[in-house]
Protein backbone atom coordinates (compact mmCIF):
# COMPACT_ATOMS: atom_id res chain seq x y z
CA UNK A 1 0.00 0.00 0.00
CA UNK A 2 1.26 3.47 -0.87
CA UNK A 3 2.23 5.64 2.08
CA UNK A 4 0.23 8.88 2.28
CA UNK A 5 1.89 12.24 1.64
CA UNK A 6 0.24 15.51 2.59
CA UNK A 7 1.43 18.68 0.89
CA UNK A 8 0.40 21.97 2.46
CA UNK A 9 1.10 25.11 0.48
CA UNK A 10 0.38 27.60 -2.26
CA UNK A 11 -1.56 27.47 -5.51
CA UNK A 12 -1.00 30.06 -8.25
CA UNK A 13 -2.01 30.93 -11.76
CA UNK A 14 1.17 31.42 -13.79
CA UNK A 15 1.44 33.91 -16.65
CA UNK A 16 4.67 33.17 -18.51
CA UNK A 17 6.41 35.01 -21.34
CA UNK A 18 9.51 33.53 -22.96
CA UNK A 19 11.91 35.81 -24.84
CA UNK A 20 15.44 35.51 -26.20
CA UNK A 21 16.82 37.37 -23.19
CA UNK A 22 15.56 38.96 -19.99
CA UNK A 23 14.95 42.74 -20.10
CA UNK A 24 17.03 45.29 -18.25
CA UNK A 25 15.29 47.68 -15.86
CA UNK A 26 12.99 49.97 -17.84
CA UNK A 27 13.47 48.02 -21.07
CA UNK A 28 10.65 46.52 -23.15
CA UNK A 29 11.31 43.35 -25.14
CA UNK A 30 8.83 42.19 -27.79
CA UNK A 31 8.35 39.00 -29.82
CA UNK A 32 7.83 36.90 -26.71
CA UNK A 33 5.86 33.64 -26.51
CA UNK A 34 3.00 33.55 -23.97
CA UNK A 35 1.76 30.62 -21.88
CA UNK A 36 -0.79 30.52 -19.06
CA UNK A 37 -0.31 27.54 -16.76
CA UNK A 38 -0.77 26.68 -13.09
CA UNK A 39 1.91 26.75 -10.42
CA UNK A 40 2.68 27.69 -6.84
CA UNK A 41 5.29 25.78 -4.86
CA UNK A 42 2.74 23.78 -2.91
CA UNK A 43 0.73 22.87 -5.98
CA UNK A 44 3.83 21.96 -7.98
CA UNK A 45 5.16 19.73 -5.22
CA UNK A 46 1.79 18.05 -4.72
CA UNK A 47 1.51 17.30 -8.44
CA UNK A 48 5.10 16.11 -8.60
CA UNK A 49 4.53 13.75 -5.68
CA UNK A 50 1.37 12.37 -7.26
CA UNK A 51 2.88 11.87 -10.71
CA UNK A 52 5.96 10.29 -9.10
CA UNK A 53 3.74 7.59 -7.62
CA UNK A 54 2.62 9.01 -4.28
CA UNK A 55 -0.81 8.97 -2.65
CA UNK A 56 -1.25 12.70 -2.12
CA UNK A 57 -3.58 15.05 -0.26
CA UNK A 58 -3.15 18.74 -1.03
CA UNK A 59 -4.17 21.43 1.47
CA UNK A 60 -4.32 24.90 -0.05
CA UNK A 61 -6.34 28.10 -0.27
CA UNK A 62 -7.83 29.41 -3.51
CA UNK A 63 -10.03 32.29 -4.56
CA UNK A 64 -13.54 32.06 -5.94
CA UNK A 65 -12.57 32.91 -9.52
CA UNK A 66 -12.73 30.62 -12.54
CA UNK A 67 -9.12 29.59 -12.09
CA UNK A 68 -9.90 27.93 -8.75
CA UNK A 69 -12.47 25.56 -10.20
CA UNK A 70 -10.13 24.55 -13.01
CA UNK A 71 -7.31 23.90 -10.54
CA UNK A 72 -9.42 21.60 -8.39
CA UNK A 73 -10.67 19.66 -11.42
CA UNK A 74 -7.11 19.28 -12.70
CA UNK A 75 -5.89 17.90 -9.38
CA UNK A 76 -8.86 15.53 -9.13
CA UNK A 77 -7.97 14.22 -12.58
CA UNK A 78 -4.42 13.60 -11.32
CA UNK A 79 -5.69 11.46 -8.44
CA UNK A 80 -4.96 14.02 -5.72
CA UNK A 81 -7.26 14.34 -2.70
CA UNK A 82 -8.63 17.89 -2.98
CA UNK A 83 -11.10 17.89 -0.07
CA UNK A 84 -9.05 20.56 1.69
CA UNK A 85 -8.45 22.92 -1.20
CA UNK A 86 -10.47 25.79 0.27
CA UNK A 87 -12.19 28.46 -1.82
CA UNK A 88 -12.09 31.76 0.05
CA UNK A 89 -14.97 34.17 -0.52
CA UNK A 90 -14.10 37.52 -2.16
CA UNK A 91 -10.47 36.47 -2.67
CA UNK A 92 -8.42 36.04 -5.83
CA UNK A 93 -6.37 32.94 -6.49
CA UNK A 94 -2.62 33.55 -6.15
CA UNK A 95 -0.87 34.80 -9.27
CA UNK A 96 2.70 34.61 -10.57
CA UNK A 97 4.24 36.63 -13.41
CA UNK A 98 7.20 34.85 -15.00
CA UNK A 99 9.72 36.10 -17.55
CA UNK A 100 11.97 33.47 -19.07
CA UNK A 101 14.92 33.64 -21.45
CA UNK A 102 16.02 31.06 -24.02
CA UNK A 103 18.46 29.46 -21.56
CA UNK A 104 15.89 28.91 -18.84
CA UNK A 105 16.83 31.83 -16.58
CA UNK A 106 13.85 33.61 -15.09
CA UNK A 107 12.38 36.53 -13.16
CA UNK A 108 9.34 35.65 -11.03
CA UNK A 109 6.98 37.94 -9.10
CA UNK A 110 4.14 36.51 -7.01
CA UNK A 111 0.92 38.03 -5.64
CA UNK A 112 -0.07 35.60 -2.83
CA UNK A 113 -3.75 36.64 -2.56
CA UNK A 114 -5.77 33.65 -1.25
CA UNK A 115 -2.60 31.75 -0.28
CA UNK A 116 -2.31 34.04 2.73
CA UNK A 117 -5.78 33.00 3.88
CA UNK A 118 -4.68 29.45 4.70
CA UNK A 119 -5.11 29.65 8.47
CA UNK A 120 -4.53 27.26 11.39
CA UNK A 121 -8.29 26.61 11.40
CA UNK A 122 -7.95 25.20 7.88
CA UNK A 123 -5.33 22.80 9.19
CA UNK A 124 -7.49 21.70 12.12
CA UNK A 125 -10.21 20.65 9.70
CA UNK A 126 -7.71 18.32 8.00
CA UNK A 127 -6.09 16.93 11.16
CA UNK A 128 -7.07 13.31 10.48
CA UNK A 129 -5.31 13.48 7.12
CA UNK A 130 -2.13 14.74 8.77
CA UNK A 131 -2.25 11.95 11.33
CA UNK A 132 -2.38 9.35 8.55
CA UNK A 133 0.55 10.85 6.64
CA UNK A 134 3.99 9.33 6.27
CA UNK A 135 5.41 12.75 5.35
CA UNK A 136 4.07 16.32 5.51
CA UNK A 137 5.61 18.60 2.88
CA UNK A 138 5.84 22.37 3.51
CA UNK A 139 7.20 25.46 1.78
CA UNK A 140 7.19 29.21 2.54
CA UNK A 141 4.30 30.63 0.50
CA UNK A 142 1.62 30.44 3.21
CA UNK A 143 1.39 32.47 6.46
CA UNK A 144 4.20 31.72 8.89
CA UNK A 145 1.75 31.35 11.80
CA UNK A 146 0.15 28.46 9.89
CA UNK A 147 3.50 26.81 9.28
CA UNK A 148 4.36 27.11 12.98
CA UNK A 149 1.00 25.61 13.87
CA UNK A 150 1.62 22.65 11.58
CA UNK A 151 4.97 22.15 13.28
CA UNK A 152 3.29 22.15 16.69
CA UNK A 153 0.90 19.43 15.54
CA UNK A 154 3.74 17.43 14.03
CA UNK A 155 5.72 17.60 17.26
CA UNK A 156 2.72 16.60 19.35
CA UNK A 157 1.84 13.64 17.14
CA UNK A 158 5.39 12.67 16.10
CA UNK A 159 4.89 13.37 12.39
CA UNK A 160 7.67 13.78 9.82
CA UNK A 161 8.08 17.14 8.06
CA UNK A 162 9.95 17.77 4.83
CA UNK A 163 10.48 21.54 4.75
CA UNK A 164 11.44 23.35 1.57
CA UNK A 165 12.34 26.79 2.89
CA UNK A 166 11.49 28.54 -0.36
CA UNK A 167 11.26 31.32 -1.16
CA UNK A 168 13.52 32.47 1.65
CA UNK A 169 11.85 34.77 4.16
CA UNK A 170 12.68 35.56 7.79
CA UNK A 171 11.49 32.72 10.02
CA UNK A 172 12.00 31.23 13.48
CA UNK A 173 14.76 28.66 13.05
CA UNK A 174 13.65 26.77 16.16
CA UNK A 175 11.39 24.71 13.86
CA UNK A 176 14.49 23.16 12.29
CA UNK A 177 14.88 21.04 15.42
CA UNK A 178 11.62 19.35 14.46
CA UNK A 179 12.43 19.03 10.75
CA UNK A 180 13.06 15.56 9.34
CA UNK A 181 14.26 16.77 5.92
CA UNK A 182 15.27 20.37 5.14
CA UNK A 183 15.61 21.12 1.42
CA UNK A 184 17.06 24.46 0.28
CA UNK A 185 19.03 25.90 -2.61
CA UNK A 186 22.24 27.94 -2.32
CA UNK A 187 20.43 31.27 -1.84
CA UNK A 188 18.17 29.88 0.85
CA UNK A 189 21.10 28.19 2.61
CA UNK A 190 22.90 31.56 2.65
CA UNK A 191 19.81 33.29 4.02
CA UNK A 192 19.47 30.86 6.92
CA UNK A 193 23.13 30.50 7.88
CA UNK A 194 24.57 33.89 6.88
CA UNK A 195 27.38 31.98 5.13
CA UNK A 196 28.24 32.40 1.47
CA UNK A 197 27.59 29.31 -0.65
CA UNK A 198 29.86 29.47 -3.69
CA UNK A 199 32.67 26.91 -3.48
CA UNK A 200 32.49 23.21 -2.62
CA UNK A 201 33.86 24.00 0.84
CA UNK A 202 31.18 26.67 1.27
CA UNK A 203 28.48 24.12 0.50
CA UNK A 204 29.88 21.69 3.06
CA UNK A 205 30.14 24.40 5.71
CA UNK A 206 26.58 25.56 5.08
CA UNK A 207 25.26 22.00 5.22
CA UNK A 208 27.01 21.41 8.55
CA UNK A 209 25.65 24.68 9.92
CA UNK A 210 22.10 23.68 8.97
CA UNK A 211 22.54 20.30 10.65
CA UNK A 212 23.81 22.12 13.74
CA UNK A 213 20.58 24.14 13.77
CA UNK A 214 18.72 20.89 14.27
CA UNK A 215 17.49 19.45 10.95
CA UNK A 216 17.93 15.67 10.84
CA UNK A 217 18.63 15.58 7.10
CA UNK A 218 19.83 18.63 5.14
CA UNK A 219 19.72 18.79 1.35
CA UNK A 220 21.18 21.69 -0.63
CA UNK A 221 20.26 21.70 -4.31
CA UNK A 222 22.87 23.22 -6.62
CA UNK A 223 21.15 23.38 -10.01
CA UNK A 224 23.37 21.99 -12.76
CA UNK A 225 25.94 21.00 -10.11
CA UNK A 226 23.56 18.50 -8.51
CA UNK A 227 22.82 18.33 -4.80
CA UNK A 228 24.40 17.48 -1.48
CA UNK A 229 22.91 15.89 1.61
CA UNK A 230 24.19 15.92 5.15
CA UNK A 231 23.43 14.46 8.56
CA UNK A 232 25.49 14.64 11.74
CA UNK A 233 27.68 11.78 10.58
CA UNK A 234 27.39 11.66 6.80
CA UNK A 235 27.86 13.83 3.71
CA UNK A 236 26.65 12.83 0.24
CA UNK A 237 27.18 14.40 -3.17
CA UNK A 238 24.73 13.66 -5.99
CA UNK A 239 25.66 14.88 -9.48
CA UNK A 240 23.02 16.36 -11.75
CA UNK A 241 22.00 14.63 -14.95
CA UNK A 242 23.18 16.38 -18.10
CA UNK A 243 20.20 17.68 -20.12
CA UNK A 244 19.39 20.63 -22.37
CA UNK A 245 17.58 23.12 -20.12
CA UNK A 246 14.55 24.98 -21.45
CA UNK A 247 12.83 26.24 -18.29
CA UNK A 248 14.02 25.83 -14.68
CA UNK A 249 10.89 27.38 -13.11
CA UNK A 250 9.62 24.32 -11.20
CA UNK A 251 12.81 22.27 -10.99
CA UNK A 252 13.17 22.64 -7.22
CA UNK A 253 9.51 21.81 -6.65
CA UNK A 254 9.74 18.69 -8.79
CA UNK A 255 12.82 17.66 -6.83
CA UNK A 256 11.01 18.06 -3.50
CA UNK A 257 7.81 16.31 -4.56
CA UNK A 258 9.55 13.30 -6.03
CA UNK A 259 11.98 13.16 -3.10
CA UNK A 260 9.07 12.84 -0.67
CA UNK A 261 7.72 9.90 -2.66
CA UNK A 262 11.05 8.12 -2.79
CA UNK A 263 11.57 8.55 0.95
CA UNK A 264 8.01 7.41 1.70
CA UNK A 265 8.79 4.22 -0.21
CA UNK A 266 11.66 3.53 2.17
CA UNK A 267 14.46 4.19 -0.29
CA UNK A 268 17.89 5.06 1.04
CA UNK A 269 18.82 8.73 0.90
CA UNK A 270 21.29 8.23 -2.01
CA UNK A 271 18.63 6.40 -4.05
CA UNK A 272 15.96 8.96 -3.14
CA UNK A 273 18.21 11.83 -4.19
CA UNK A 274 19.01 10.17 -7.50
CA UNK A 275 15.29 9.61 -8.16
CA UNK A 276 14.54 13.27 -7.36
CA UNK A 277 17.45 14.47 -9.50
CA UNK A 278 16.13 12.48 -12.45
CA UNK A 279 12.62 13.92 -12.08
CA UNK A 280 14.04 17.43 -11.84
CA UNK A 281 16.26 16.89 -14.88
CA UNK A 282 13.29 15.83 -17.00
CA UNK A 283 11.28 18.87 -15.88
CA UNK A 284 13.83 21.46 -17.02
CA UNK A 285 13.65 20.17 -20.59
CA UNK A 286 10.04 21.40 -20.82
CA UNK A 287 8.28 24.75 -20.70
CA UNK A 288 5.97 25.75 -17.84
CA UNK A 289 5.69 24.71 -14.20
CA UNK A 290 3.08 21.97 -13.96
CA UNK A 291 3.20 20.94 -17.64
CA UNK A 292 6.88 20.08 -17.12
CA UNK A 293 6.33 17.64 -14.23
CA UNK A 294 7.14 14.04 -15.25
CA UNK A 295 5.22 10.85 -14.47
CA UNK A 296 6.67 7.84 -12.66
CA UNK A 297 7.14 5.78 -15.81
CA UNK A 298 9.16 8.60 -17.39
CA UNK A 299 11.40 8.87 -14.33
CA UNK A 300 12.00 5.12 -14.16
CA UNK A 301 12.78 4.96 -17.88
CA UNK A 302 15.14 7.94 -17.61
CA UNK A 303 17.02 6.27 -14.74
CA UNK A 304 17.27 2.97 -16.59
CA UNK A 305 18.80 4.70 -19.60
CA UNK A 306 21.22 6.93 -17.66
Amino acid sequence: MKKKITVIGSSNVDFLIKTNRLPRMGETITDGVFMQTYGGKGANQALSASRSGGKVTFISSLGTDDYAGTMVRNFNAEGIDTRFMYKKKDAATGTAMIMLDREGNNYITVAPEANYLLTPACIDAALNVLLESEIIVLQMEIPWETTEYIYSLAKKHKLKIQFNLAPFRPFDDKVLKDTWVLAVNETEAEGITGLQVVTDDDVRNAARALVDLGAEHVIITLGAQGAVAATRDRFLEVPAFSVDSVDTTAAGDVFCGSLAVALSEGRSMPDALRFAAAASAISVTRLGAQPSIPHRKEIDTFLESS
